[in-house]
């Protein structure tokens, strides 16, 4: 069926005083709340990790398509103030173009790949690169890509997240080792995963809107969320600025084995 007939998602009908998962309203609202507040709090800190806190989280209550949507603005509105809090953003963008556009480009090509092949595999690859990474740089071998390299690596990085984004939903992961690879200052590497994560979420947010994911009422609900994440976030942005850099990296690399550890989980479901 052609996109533009496909009729929008609606959630399923649920009982009066209960969600569609069957939870009562005020049970919904205190879990939706709360992961929101969680992952708006860990964003803050290291920058990114607002969809692996939020969406198995929100899950428990809504169903995932719903954690989805109306997750997506606050989101995006964190990722830009992140983006523009330090300035520089012009540098970043002219800095992260090529990247920027070829994971675009990946992620059409993961989004055709979903279709025919098992998302699992592609999980538990990136699984296991993700703790290999953290590993060797735990043993002191952590890899550096030299700054003459980056102008072309930029473009096959951006597209394998791309096409990794569109098969897992996390294009992030590969960004974010790129960024520390990479060598970047704390300031740099905040400013380069939110950067990138913001373009993706907006493509994001236009898509779901296009399939019906995306409703009236979950945008509302989304900007409502949004102020809810905002004091968390600003909490967690605070966290962020105190922390030296030795002690930033050490975070960054202990929540990537967090997420290595969730994926292989999930490519076993």
């Amino acid at each position: 069926m052609p996109p533009a007939d496909r009729p929008p998602h609606r959630p399923a009908r649920a009982a009066p005083g209960r969600s569609a998962q069957g939870c009562p309203i005020a049970l919904t609202a205190l879990v939706v709340a709360g992961a929101i507040a969680l992952a708006s709090f860990v964003k803050g800190s290291i920058a990114f990790g607002f969809p692996v806190v939020a969406t198995p989280l929100l899950a428990l209550v809504l169903d995932v398509k719903t954690a989805v949507a109306i997750s997506l603005v606050p989101n995006i509105v964190m990722d830009g103030v992140q983006v523009c809090r330090r300035g520089g953003v012009l540098a970043s963008v002219r800095r992260l173009l090529a990247l920027l556009v070829f994971g675009l480009l990946g992620m059409v090509l993961g989004t055709r790949l979903l279709v025919v092949l098992p998302p699992h595999v592609a999980l538990a690859v990136l699984g296991v690169f993700l703790l290999a990474f953290v590993g060797s740089s735990a043993a002191g071998l952590a890899p550096r890509v030299p700054p003459r390299w980056e102008r072309w690596l930029s473009a096959p990085v951006g597209f394998l997240a791309g096409i990794l984004g569109g098969v897992t939903n996390v294009p992030g992961t590969p960004l974010v080792l790129y960024f520390h690879a990479l060598g970047m200052d704390k300031h740099e590497f905040v400013r380069a995963v939110s950067l990138s994560f913001l373009v993706y979420k907006l493509v994001q947010l236009g898509a779901t809107a296009w399939y019906g994911l995306l409703t009236g009422p979950l945008l509302l609900g989304g900007v409502a969320l949004t102020v809810i994440g905002l004091g968390a976030f600003a909490l967690g942005l605070k966290v962020q600025d105190y922390l030296a850099e030795r002690t930033f990296n050490r975070l960054v690399l202990a929540f990537l084995a967090v997420l290595g550890l969730w994926l292989l989980a999930r490519a076993l479901q």
